[in-house]
């Protein structure tokens, strides 16, 4: 992560920005559209730094090295999951158990949905 960070104008300048989703003192969230349309560029010939300026971003607010993080990790998920690597993963459920404990009436609705899954999936593979 770079060592940047931004005052509060700079977030809300950021934050105008549709291709991002969330920005704080530390970090940007960008959008998924935007990291698919960053890795389309780039397989286009473009630069990093043309892409990020082009999509309305200052490079020079953001840091060069910022932008070049981006693009290597954004590359890395593209090479090893294509486009669904470069989701946001954190928007999507976390497999931990739960450590409260369950109602009996949330057991028998969580049994149902299970039921219900499995039930699609067998349809699925018949």
């Amino acid at each position: 992560m770079s060592k940047k960070h931004f005052n509060q104008m700079e977030r809300e300048r950021l934050a105008l920005n549709p291709n991002v989703l969330r920005v704080s003192e530390k970090s940007i969230t960008y959008a998924d559209e935007f990291k698919r349309l960053f890795i389309d560029q780039y397989m286009l010939g473009r630069t990093p730094r043309e892409i990020f300026e082009a999509s309305g971003f200052d490079v020079e607010m953001l840091g060069m090295k910022r932008v070049e993080q981006c693009a290597d990790r954004w590359k890395k998920a593209y090479e090893k999951d294509g486009i669904v690597g470069l989701a946001d993963s954190r928007k999507e459920a976390v497999l931990r158990p739960s450590k409260r404990v369950l109602s009996q009436e949330e057991i028998i609705a969580r049994q149902e949905a299970k039921i219900i899954l499995l039930e699609a999936q067998l349809a699925y593979v018949k």
